[in-house]
């Protein structure tokens, strides 16, 4: 029984064996965001702990701590990343339903709506990328703020696209989304906003997926508008987000 006891000298070369192991960075995520699911259902859907947050914070936290290269982290995190693909195709599903509920309503709202996503994303990317041309920020982050408003797969395409940074703009999309979801609340409840499909369409306009989660957990109502703001930006910014950086930026 000793010969097999495990030893502290043990240790080093058992991690050393794990952190080559490509599903350890997957089980990792798993482990991450299911720990945030956890704290978010004991604070009783508090925005402030958003599951995805929690997550990137014990994640981020665990590779300063073991000195974990994020390459390595991502070549088994890959395989969550390689998802988004199917993510971005089933954004037909939340479009298709947010549809479901304008019908039966007057068409003076579908123009609304779609009034408010042209502004919404015009606003979003003209306060980002001015304010971050104003504290004199590298032209890199710049241009990586362009699609940070739209939903994380997209925003990476369209970042693409465009020739930014798929990695920053992905940060700056959950980033956007997390600020989002916890803000939200608190502003519409400040603005006096109490139609559920205003405060969910803006919402997902704003904070994409994150924001559309939160949305479905205050409200139905707000959840199916939230759907709609965030697939139709996706859709519209993919078209027009690479034109108007091309016609502004020459």
């Amino acid at each position: 029984m000793r010969e097999h006891a495990l030893k502290l000298s043990d240790i080093p070369q058992i991690w050393v064996y794990l952190s080559g192991n490509p599903l350890t960075a997957l089980l990792l995520t798993l482990l991450a965001y299911q720990v945030g699911v956890w704290c978010y259902q004991r604070s009783k859907q508090h925005p402030f702990c958003n599951p995805v947050l929690i997550a990137v914070l014990l994640i981020a936290s665990f590779l300063l701590a073991s000195g974990w290269s994020y390459q390595q982290y991502f070549a088994g995190a890959q395989f969550v990343h390689f998802l988004l693909g199917t993510a971005t195709v089933s954004l037909a599903v939340p479009i298709y339903h947010g549809l479901q509920a304008v019908q039966g309503r007057a068409g003076r709202m579908l123009v609304l709506l779609l009034g408010a996503l042209l502004a919404g994303g015009a606003i979003a990317i003209a306060s980002s990328v001015g304010l971050a041309n104003l504290l004199g920020l590298q032209p890199e982050l710049i241009h990586s703020l362009w699609a940070k408003s739209v939903t994380s797969p997209i925003a990476m395409g369209i970042s693409e696209r465009i020739g930014a940074s798929p990695t920053l703009t992905a940060i700056f999309a959950v980033i956007t989304g997390i600020l989002g979801a916890a803000m939200g609340t608190l502003l519409f409840n400040a603005m006096g906003l109490k139609r559920w499909w205003v405060r969910g369409f803006t919402i997902g306009l704003a904070a994409h997926g994150i924001g559309t989660a939160r949305a479905f957990n205050v409200h139905p109502e707000a959840g199916r508008f939230a759907s709609l703001g965030m697939g139709l930006h996706g859709v519209v910014g993919a078209v027009l987000i690479p034109l108007a950086y091309h016609l502004l930026m020459g």
